[in-house]
């Protein structure tokens, strides 16, 4: 299961470690690299690491250490107590996974398995000893285990087996590196655990936050932080590919870039616990990432700004439960969604109130999109669910072309900046006017999806949330209170109704744990404070052992479902908290002031 996973990471990359003490993910160098350990999404023998005792265990616990992303696993047998320590180290140079196995109780004879598949579990490398360890290569990819532990060979895997007594303590470090380069360095495990451990609890220390929900939220801002490359700013939406939105079904994408849409609303979730040095970092991403013509801008980009991000499919990999296929790349990359734009300018002007240094060049772009902006949002689109259907006039979409004309105006009111402000006031009230007068239905008593549907769509939650119109607004409160009928189950929030005319898939989906938080946000605001509490605690008892949430929850099988951990569900989670932490006071809506 999703749950059984927690994430470790150096801010450039990540693994994900099961309950039973195996890596079944990783991307070695970045992100968005090709794993080298890939059973998440195939069969061990797609490549992972196994470390875990040789006898049958009969208790797991696991925790993260302190406010870290250092994860500890106790693993409990009849003859004794064994932990695991799993981290990576912020890296300098080269990246390394580093595993500690600590004696607790007793005697406990461990097994390790290392199965190294290069590309996705594709390509099997030559294995050779080195002092200490020994060496994987094939194409440009090396990875050099060293430990203590004797290692032997048996049919293209690692394995070692050995016995660790209380008080003992044995190190393992695998290191990537550049297939053409020898690799020199070495790496003290518990040194490295120490530094390590002490980098992320002095970054944990500069949250500002306070509440009855801190060290949820803390939680997630590491877990947010953990998905940020340092070397760039970017934001990944995940570190994983296909897992599915569906078990069996065929919905599965690949995560592993910057959306600008997932990293604006990351970054409002950053600042808003003080951490303004991300916001900066990601200003300066986007501003490389973004160049050239405001109607080349893509939605989404790859950790360096890479712009071409083909869709491939893999077929030797069997996918997550068998859902297929496993996708690697994302067509999206290429769609029109007019979201983003108010996405990127409302992230600019938070970033400004909350201490964000202006920047001349940022504003060039921002005044370059917003008149781009200024013929384009009469255009259809693919809109923020990114359908693989025909472009349609997405009533959210037109929403946040207003957003992204409010913010640049507000830009110019409330901090002296040029550009032509009447007529985008003019062309900010020409969308509102359009977007109320045909993304209303009077019959369904709400507003829609796209203009003449009467379907509904949960992005339309952020209508109150973003300023558009207030919570008190008769149409507001009918679209919040249709969509807690019709798209709810349990408490659970679907995106939309899944029909293939509309977004050109399969129907069906779990929930979209972003817009249960979103709904949460609206029963705030409209007074039912008791039940948006009840809601919010529900939502964080789905978290795993760990804290943590994958995009979605199926509310048959009752468990998590869809990329894992996902940035836009921790995000709803810290927003959430916020809220409902201030509107205890009289409400405020968060961008209409």
């Amino acid at each position: 299961m999703i749950e059984d996973y927690a994430l470790i990471g150096d801010c450039e990359t990540a693994a994900l470690v099961s309950r039973d003490g195996s890596v079944d993910w990783l991307c070695f160098p970045r992100f968005d690299s090709p794993a080298c350990f890939a059973a998440l999404v195939g069969t061990p023998d797609h490549g992972r690491w196994l470390l875990a005792p040789a006898v049958p265990v009969t208790a797991v616990r696991r925790w993260y250490r302190g406010d870290t992303a250092v994860l500890e696993t106790e693993l409990t047998t009849a003859e004794g107590v064994v932990a695991l320590i799993d981290f990576m180290p912020i890296r300098s140079g080269l990246p390394d996974l580093v595993r500690i196995v600590v004696g607790r109780r007793g005697r406990v004879p461990m097994r390790m398995e290392l199965v190294i598949r290069f590309d996705y579990g594709s390509v099997v490398p030559w294995v050779r000893r080195v002092p200490a360890g020994i060496s994987a290569v094939a194409g440009p990819d090396g990875l050099l285990l060293r430990t203590t532990v004797p290692l032997r060979p048996d049919d293209f895997r690692t394995l070692a087996d050995f016995d660790v007594a209380e008080g003992q303590e044995f190190g393992f470090d695998l290191t990537w590196f550049p297939s053409h380069e020898d690799m020199r360095r070495e790496l003290d495990p518990h040194e490295a655990l120490r530094n390590t451990e002490t980098w992320w609890t002095e970054w944990a220390a500069h949250c500002t936050l306070i509440g009855p929900w801190r060290d949820e939220v803390v939680r997630s801002l590491i877990t947010l932080k953990a998905l940020t490359y340092r070397p760039t700013g970017a934001i990944v939406a995940a570190p994983t590919t296909s897992l599915p939105e569906r078990f069996g079904g065929s919905r599965n994408w690949d995560y592993r870039y910057c959306w600008l849409r997932d990293a604006t609303f990351t970054l409002l979730a950053l600042m808003s616990a003080g951490y303004t040095r991300e916001a900066a970092a990601w200003r300066e991403w986007l501003i490389r990432a973004v160049a050239g013509r405001p109607e080349q801008i893509h939605i989404m980009y790859g950790v360096g700004g890479e712009r071409r991000l083909t869709e491939l499919e893999l077929p030797w990999l069997p996918g997550f439960e068998g859902s297929s296929p496993v996708r690697v790349g994302n067509a999206a990359h290429a769609q029109f969604q007019l979201d983003v734009f108010g996405e990127v300018l409302d992230a600019t002007l938070q970033g400004w109130k909350m201490g964000v240094p202006h920047d001349e060049n940022a504003w060039r772009i921002d005044t370059a999109l917003v008149n781009y902006l200024e013929s384009a949002w009469k255009e259809p689109d693919e809109g923020i669910w990114e359908v693989r259907g025909p472009r349609r006039h997405f009533t959210h979409s037109k929403m946040m072309a207003w957003v992204a004309m409010d913010r640049a105006i507000k830009g110019i009111e409330q901090f002296g900046l040029e550009g032509p402000v009447d007529r985008w006031r003019a062309i900010r009230d020409a969308i509102h006017q359009e977007v109320c007068a045909r993304g209303y239905d009077a019959e369904v008593g709400a507003f829609v999806q796209f203009y003449g549907s009467p379907l509904l769509d949960a992005s339309l939650l952020m209508m109150p949330l973003v300023g558009f119109l207030p919570a008190s607004d008769p149409r507001v409160r009918g679209t919040i209170e249709a969509i807690e009928h019709h798209l709810t189950r349990d408490g659970f929030v679907s995106r939309y109704q899944t029909t293939p005319d509309v977004d050109g898939l399969p129907p069906g989906e779990a929930s979209f744990l972003l817009c249960s938080f979103w709904l949460v946000d609206c029963l705030e605001l409209i007074g039912r404070h008791d039940d948006a509490t009840r809601l919010f605690e529900r939502l964080l008892s789905i978290r795993n052992d760990v804290g943590l949430l994958a995009e979605g929850y199926d509310t048959e099988q009752q468990r998590l479902a869809g990329n894992f951990p996902q940035a836009f569900s921790h995000v709803g989670l810290i927003n959430t908290a916020l809220n409902l932490s201030r509107h205890r006071a009289p409400a405020v809506e968060r961008s209409a002031k």
